[in-house]
């Protein structure tokens, strides 16, 4: 088969860890893999790599990005966040006079450390005060482990760190429980292709930390070739996406005035 005629899969440059070790699955499944985009255009392309660079690609290589919402962790039960969390303006978080835990909702935005503040005056000055962002209680995780999910079923997964510290290691029977337990409640909420990721509280109960869009997530010691199942769902051709998954299509993949809303659905 010639060159051309294969799928390609394209990474953005540099490569990461995850890149090449997704890199590697997807030759030997039969996928051309490349870094330049001019070598995905007219073909069937697939995407792994940041949001920024994404956006330029979207139109140009007809891809749909899958994400979850902004808010999905605003609607989900108590039992299962342990903690609060509310979507607000970062001009309204500045307000803020007690200890939080302030994050972009998503890695679309970098330009805000993710970290524990102290109350809304240590929030960093000089950003736009519109910027939307998630405020939530302050919770200690022991462990936090990455459930990369398919259709509503964890297929691979990794514990990514121990107490705040990088430490990756195959998941444990208790985080697989949990992470059914999450998806059984919230899968319909999600895309058919994402990352949840889980965590074990300091008093030995279980949360959910967050969501986040599956091609661009490391997999630490997931198994690469289940983790590449999630991301070529998760960032394929637009035209494969599913009615299901159409909600969540990352805002560049549709013009803005014909974006579909991404409430959960519970």
């Amino acid at each position: 088969m010639e060159a051309h005629t294969l799928p390609v899969l394209l990474l953005s440059a540099p490569r990461t860890s995850t890149a090449e070790l997704i890199a590697r699955a997807a030759a030997w499944r039969g996928y051309d893999v490349a870094e330049r985009a001019a070598d995905a255009v007219g073909r069937r392309a697939y995407w792994y790599g940041g949001p920024l660079a994404a956006a330029r690609l979207v139109g140009l290589l007809g891809l749909g990005l899958l994400e979850p919402a902004d808010d999905w962790l605003t609607h989900l039960p108590h039992p299962l966040l342990r903690r609060s969390v509310r979507l607000t303006t970062l001009a309204e978080a500045r307000a803020l006079r007690e200890r939080a835990f302030v994050k972009p909702p998503s890695a679309k935005i970098d330009l805000l450390p993710a970290a524990v503040y102290e109350d809304g005056t240590a929030l960093p000055g000089g950003l736009d005060g519109s910027m939307p962002v998630l405020v939530s209680g302050v919770v200690e995780f022991t462990a936090e482990y990455r459930l990369f999910v398919l259709d509503g079923e964890a297929v691979t997964g990794s514990r990514y760190a121990v107490h705040g510290h990088l430490d990756p290691a195959p998941l444990d029977a208790d985080s697989r429980a949990f992470g059914r337990t999450v998806l059984e409640a919230t899968a319909a909420g999600l895309p058919s292709a994402v990352c949840l990721d889980i965590g074990r509280l300091a008093d030995g109960g279980w949360a959910v930390v967050e969501a986040n869009m599956a091609w661009f997530a490391h997999c630490y010691a997931a198994e690469p070739d289940r983790a590449l199942d999630v991301v070529l769902r998760a960032a394929g051709p637009i035209g494969a996406v599913a009615a299901r998954d159409r909600p969540h299509l990352n805002s560049s993949c549709v013009p803005a005035a014909h974006a579909p809303s991404a409430a959960p659905n519970y």
